[in-house]
């Protein structure tokens, strides 16, 4: 008999960290998916670890023949920065591979005779402006706005949102009858800042990457403009946001992608912040015009109102909260030890 299980692909990333604390703690059976071995600390939580690419369709059917996949959380992607470097790589890991895992999910549901839940982390990447002024002049956008994105990452998101809602809707459904079997739900979500893992090059972690410098007592300069303002969350509400989303009644959801934010602060207010904890900081600016061109393109906030209507999003870290009670205390105890 094949075990009912959750899959999480790219479980070793930020989110997943998070994400797999979480649902072992509920006792789900966790399966995960990742090109490298899980850390130590994570291994002893998961059911089955598979090391392996989501564009291996030979492991996908190992996965198919042996565990019942009831929830997809599909995390697995190359980020913002590197696939401006590698475009052709992060189409074909950011959209072939979605669309691999679209089919497995197709194919569970088409095995145990129900949907597969599948959870896709989408980006603020999927947004576009052409210039500031209408960055500035647009406010909070609404996930129908400006999506024109102008990096491949952000691309390869869009797409895939789109990608979800039609194996969700249109996928197979030949007459009246027949029952879409992936239920896909999306989360468009902003910067993610995480206490627990180290910044891994994205092109929002300027923020994070403040608070280790000045922890490890090492001078920093920021990548993009003190005014620079962009949509941040802090990863337990992150992790949080995606649970509440897989668990909420599919007759509740008017989307299939939502908006979430918790609070944006320009990177001269974060700035401020991480130097009043460590007065000793050294933290300048050195602009990296492509970075800053990317972030440029990124609304400064989001309308998150369908979220908090339909599945009742609520952030529980505000500005304050987040660097105070969760990031700063977190990180200036890693390197204490």
């Amino acid at each position: 008999m094949r075990k009912p299980v959750v899959l999480i692909t790219g479980a070793g990333g930020e989110i997943g960290h998070g994400l797999i604390a979480r649902l072992s703690e509920s006792g789900s059976l966790i399966i995960t998916l990742d090109i490298s071995p899980l850390d130590a600390s994570l291994a002893p939580l998961v059911t089955r670890e598979f090391t392996g690419s989501i564009n291996d369709l030979s492991l996908l059917e190992r996965v198919l023949a042996e565990f019942e996949v009831d929830r997809v959380f599909h995390l697995a992607a190359l980020l913002s920065t590197r696939s401006e470097f590698t475009p052709v790589t992060a189409h074909h890991v950011n959209v072939e591979g979605t669309l691999n895992l679209l089919e497995f999910a197709q194919h569970q549901g088409e095995s145990h005779g129900r949907p597969v839940v599948f959870i896709y982390p989408s980006s603020i990447a999927a947004y576009g402006f052409p210039d500031l002024e209408t960055k500035t002049r647009a406010g909070a956008v609404t996930e129908d706005q400006y999506a024109h994105p102008t990096t491949m990452y952000g691309c390869n998101k869009l797409y895939c949102e789109q990608l979800g809602h039609y194996y969700s809707r249109h996928y197979k459904q030949l007459s009246a009858d027949v029952i879409a079997r992936v239920d896909f739900r999306c989360v468009r979500f902003p910067g993610l800042i995480s206490a627990l893992t180290l910044p891994s090059g994205g092109t929002s972690d300027y923020a994070p990457e403040m608070i280790h410098a000045a922890a490890k007592g090492q001078p920093y300069d920021c990548f993009v403009r003190p005014d620079t303002t962009i949509p941040f969350m802090a990863m337990p509400d992150g992790v949080d946001a995606l649970l509440t989303l897989a668990a909420a009644p599919r007759e509740r959801l008017t989307r299939s992608a939502y908006n979430v934010s918790a609070f944006h602060p320009s990177a001269a207010e974060i700035r401020d912040v991480v130097l009043a904890a460590f007065p000793e900081g050294r933290i300048g600016y050195a602009i990296d015009q492509k970075r800053q061109g990317i972030v440029d393109s990124w609304p400064a906030a989001v309308d998150d109102s369908a979220a908090r209507r339909d599945w009742g999003f609520d952030p529980k870290y505000n500005f304050e909260r987040a660097f105070q009670e969760y990031l700063i205390p977190t990180i200036r105890q890693r390197y204490r030890k």
